[in-house]
């Protein structure tokens, strides 16, 4: 008889076969999963050699799949950064810019991330004459909260080459003032006049970057994840070499799937297919962009905005475009993911994927609309009807404050804000993510404004009839989002004969108060039947033997 390698008993182990956990043990042999059942049935794999671990009531589920996150610009705003998320003004923002730029005297740029003018109160931009007061000699670029937008100094201006003569990019504003003259705000691909001269780094820091992300997805319990396309502004951040390196040295502690962009380009994509196809990292799909955000008027909706009323937002490319590379890319057999954000957008989403089948034929393709942040009630059932995933970042809703979106929309749309148990049971797959680094990494975070619909204050519910339970939750950020990839079949539940990738919580979500969900940790991250983290002894009770 087969022994195993390590056996986990728990009191608490979510398969996600059912809604609730079951006192079970489960075998690990190799890097696959030997048999889940009964604890006398499961100790009867117990070798020599075997390492068994007791949790108690500890919950053991699937390791957790972020579905939408972008790996080397969460890594670059996670530790490269000015972090500006709690400034309160735009003096405060560069006050910490000047801070940061004290304590890093050799970087050539000084970027940063998170500023929401909005939640400052004010209704303008900043610009760059509040960063030149505290930083002139140095160039700057500070990213929105929301990534969609940037606000620079003068040098970086001069450095980038933008002066009041540059026009606008495809699909890009640069802000100007009533003389035409640059006011330090770069909207959408205006970002990349900036970005890709601060983003020149090495080939070590580049390492350095996945480096880190690994660690802290490991720590987080996240043992695969699905890296998008970030736009045009990040696109000098691309780094599949690297990732590719980290595969052939076996350094991957997480199962990379990769979305580089929907375009014309359709042979390197397929060149990007072949190259990247193992276990561990492969090209999954492409991504691009339909719309912007709410925030920016940018979201494409069905009506005008309600405090904008001459515009109802914009594409980023032409619907014959889209649709000539939506039909392209899935007669290629590409699984195709679109940012959509207004009702417009997952619309004319919906519409692209139901052209795709008319002229290719319906398959298994899975296509994905992301964010869906208005959707209108009579597009809801189209997702099931066409096989297209909803793709939700439930903490989105919380990022800033709702008067970001209900002040911009009728009153009639407010039940169809930021959707969510209305999509999770409309049959459709819904998968769960963070959109790291627009909001933390943490799939904590994620299940708990899923479950409870708290809004930025934490004090407010809203939408309330988009509650999913734990279960469905879980579900969204494990199985469904191996869906995603079409790996379900190995991975996102606890079953005999899948890849061991697998978490064991420090308490039993199923049983403690909802706030506690936020403190909630992961003592052991299992992947590919390796332990790629671990609580120090210390820290952990339950027994091992």
């Amino acid at each position: 008889m087969t022994k195993a390698d390590l056996i986990l008993i728990s009191e608490a182990i979510f398969t996600g076969l059912s809604d609730e956990p079951e006192p079970l043990a489960l075998a690990v042999k190799g890097n696959r999963i030997l048999e889940v059942g009964p604890k006398e049935k499961v100790l009867e794999l117990r070798g020599d050699a075997t390492e068994i671990m007791d949790v108690e009531e500890k919950l053991i589920m699937p390791g957790f799949h972020d579905a939408h996150l972008h790996i080397m610009l969460g890594s670059l705003f996670s530790y490269y950064c000015v972090p500006l998320s709690d400034t309160n003004s735009a003096d405060e923002a560069a006050a910490r810019v000047r801070a940061y730029a004290d304590k890093h005297p050799n970087d050539a740029w000084i970027i940063g991330t998170g500023w929401d003018h909005t939640a400052w109160g004010e209704k303008e931009f900043p610009d760059r004459y509040v960063l030149d007061k505290v930083l002139a000699d140095r160039p700057v670029v500070l990213l929105h909260a929301e990534g969609h937008y940037g606000w620079v100094n003068s040098k970086a201006l001069t450095v980038s080459g933008i002066t009041g003569s540059t026009e606008n990019p495809e699909y890009g504003v640069i802000y100007k003032d009533d003389k035409g003259e640059p006011t330090g705000i770069l909207i959408e691909t205006a970002i990349s006049l900036a970005t890709d001269f601060a983003y020149d780094f090495s080939k070590e820091q580049l390492r350095d970057m996945v480096m880190k992300f690994l660690d802290q997805a490991a720590a987080l319990g996240i043992t695969s994840v699905n890296d998008l396309y970030g736009s045009r502004a990040h696109e000098k951040l691309e780094a599949y070499s690297i990732y590719k390196e980290f595969d052939d040295e076996d350094r991957l502690t997480a199962r990379f799937h990769l979305y580089p962009p929907l375009n014309s380009q359709i042979e390197r994509s397929k060149e990007l297919r072949e190259t990247y196809s193992s276990g561990k990292l492969r090209v999954a799909g492409l991504k691009q962009f339909i719309d912007g955000v709410v925030t920016g008027y940018t979201a494409y909706m069905l009506d005008p905005y309600t405090d904008q009323p001459e515009t109802k937002g914009e594409i980023a490319y032409t619907a014959e475009q889209l649709e000539k590379w939506v039909v392209e890319a899935d007669k290629e057999g590409f699984q195709i993911r679109f940012h959509s954000i207004g009702d417009g957008a997952v619309r004319l989403g919906l519409d692209l994927y139901e052209k795709a089948q008319k002229i290719n034929g319906k398959r298994d393709a899975r296509h994905a609309l992301e964010h869906i942040e208005v959707v209108a009630p009579e597009d809801i059932p189209r997702f099931e009807k066409l096989g297209v995933m909803p793709s939700i970042q439930p903490y989105h809703m919380a990022l800033m404050p709702k008067e970001s979106h209900t002040t911009r929309v009728s009153d009639e749309k407010y039940p169809y804000l930021y959707p969510n148990a209305s999509l999770v049971r409309s049959g459709a797959v819904v998968s769960y993510s963070s959109d790291y680094p627009i909001a933390s990494l943490s799939p904590m975070l994620e299940i708990y404004h899923a479950i409870t619909r708290k809004d930025s204050t934490l004090k407010d519910t809203w939408n309330e009839q988009e509650k999913v339970t734990l279960a469905e939750a879980l579900k969204a950020y494990t199985i469904n989002s191996a869906y995603s990839v079409f790996r379900e079949d190995e991975l996102g539940t606890l079953e005999a004969g899948k890849l061991a990738d697998l978490i064991v919580l420090d308490c039993n979500l199923f049983t403690v108060p909802e706030e506690d969900i936020l403190q909630t940790k992961v003592e052991l991250t299992l992947m590919d039947g390796k332990k790629v983290w671990e609580k120090a002894p210390a820290e952990m009770t339950g027994s091992k033997s």
